[in-house]
């Protein structure tokens, strides 16, 4: 089968997105892709989330923070940056997403958006509610260790 020809082919953009969760939380690629087709096809529609034709082209996740790139037909970035920001919840773990920016090529979007941009994160133990709790720290936040789960704290928070 022979290939289309170059200006027929599709144009696709490719979205870095930041993924952050409590350090317990178990997310995969797989999970992600549901979310993502599940946010798109309640915001756009069967039509819409077609056209956008959303795809988990990259996906690392490890200890609370990753890194994604979803790629995305070209003249549907703007619907693709509003199904990413519908995701609160990938596979029942609630999750925070930032899409970092938006690029032609996979090499471009992780040589200016994704690579090496994940916060140090760092086992510590601080003082929080009379107590020393095991913490997990990324940069000025810290996700506390308590017997009901994680609970997110600031430098104000603890000492």
């Amino acid at each position: 089968m022979k290939h289309l020809p170059k200006h027929i082919r599709p144009r696709w953009r490719y979205l870095a997105v930041a993924i952050e969760a409590a350090p317990d939380a178990d997310i995969d690629r797989g999970g992600f892709q549901r979310a993502l087709w599940y946010a798109a096809g309640n915001l756009l529609g069967d039509a819409g989330s077609a056209d956008a034709d959303l795809t988990v082209f990259g996906f690392e996740y490890a200890d609370g923070v990753g890194e994604a790139i979803v790629r995305a037909r070209r003249e549907e970035t703007d619907a693709a940056r509003a199904a990413v920001a519908c995701i609160d919840r990938v596979d029942d773990q609630p999750v925070g997403l930032v899409v970092r920016g938006v690029s032609g090529t996979v090499r471009a979007c992780e040589e200016s958006y994704l690579r090496g941009r994940s916060p140090n994160s760092t086992e510590d133990s601080v003082a929080f509610a009379d107590d020393q709790r095991p913490a997990i720290r990324r940069d000025d936040v810290a996700e506390i260790s308590l017997p009901e789960g994680f609970v997110a704290a600031t430098e104000l928070d603890f000492h």
